[in-house]
C-alpha cells in the first residue's frame, strides 16, 4: 500500500507550525542544532507528545486511529532505544521467526543467535539495530528514524542503510530521516529539511551541506 504523510500546522513545544507532506516511497532528511527540536517534530508525528494540528496517513487523520494503529503504521525509531525485558525475544512480535527476519540479520551483520541473547549483554551498536528491525518487523508504512546510525561505525552504518533502502524499495513507505553527517543526508535521502528557531526550512541543492 502507498501511503503518503501529511503534517498540517503541527506545533509541539518550540517547533511549529510545521506544514510537510512525504509522498510514499520518499525520503527527507532532518538536521538542526542539538535542541533544535528534531526530536520532538518525530515524537508528534508518532503522537507521543501533545502537539497541536493534524497528521495525516492517506488523508486519514492520526485520530482516527487507535494508539496501538498508529504506532504500528507509523514507526518511530528513537535515538536511544528502551528494552525491559531480559532476553531480545521478549521484545518482538510473536512472528519474529517470519523468513525475512534471517534476511535482515544478515544484512545487519547480526547471528541470528542474538535473538536468545540476554538483553544486558549486547552492546549499544547492537541495541540500536535489533530496535530497527523490532520496527520493521510492524511492516510501517512510515519511518521516522533519529539518527539510526549514531553508536555506528562506518561499516555498519552503511549496513543499516542498505536494510532501510531495501525495506523502502519493497514497501514504498515515507521517511523521514534525522542525521547530523551530511553525507548520509545526500545517500538516504532527495528532500534536505533543517530546524532552525523552531521553524522548518527547506534546503536549496548546494547550500545545505
Amino acid at each position: 500500500m502507498l501511503s503518503r504523510l501529511q503534517l498540517k500546522n503541527i506545533t509541539t513545544h518550540h517547533v511549529g507550525p510545521v506544514d510537510l507532506t512525504v509522498a510514499a516511497g520518499t525520503s527527507i532528511s532532518l538536521r538542526g542544532s542539538s535542541g533544535s527540536g528534531k526530536s520532538l517534530l518525530l515524537r508528534a508525528i508518532a503522537d507521543l507528545d501533545p502537539h497541536h494540528g493534524e497528521v495525516l496517513l492517506d488523508e486519514v487523520a492520526c485520530l482516527k486511529y487507535s494508539g496501538s494503529q498508529w504506532r504500528q503504521l507509523v514507526g518511530y525509531l528513537p535515538a536511544v532505544s528502551q528494552w525491559w525485558g531480559d532476553n531480545v525475544r521478549e521484545h518482538f512480535n510473536d512472528d519474529i521467526d517470519h523468513p525475512l527476519l534471517s534476511i535482515w540479520l544478515k544484512i545487519l551483520q547480526l547471528s541470528g543467535n542474538i535473538l536468545d541473547a540476554p538483553t544486558a549483554t549486547l552492546s549499544s551498536g547492537e541495541r540500536q539495530r535489533l530496535a530497527l528491525l523490532r520496527m520493521l518487523a510492524n511492516k510501517p508504512q512510515v519511518l521516522l528514524l533519529d539518527e539510526p546510525t549514531a553508536s555506528l561505525d562506518p561499516e555498519n552504518a552503511r549496513c543499516v542503510e542498505t536494510l532501510i533502502a531495501d525495506y523502502q524499495s519493497q514497501h514504498h513507505c515515507a521517511i523521514i530521516w534525522v542525521s547530523h553527517d551530511p553525507q548520509q543526508c545526500q545517500r538516504v535521502a532527495t528532500r534536505h529539511y533543517v530546524i532552525e528557531q523552531g521553524k522548518l526550512l527547506l534546503q536549496a541543492e548546494g547550500t545545505w551541506n
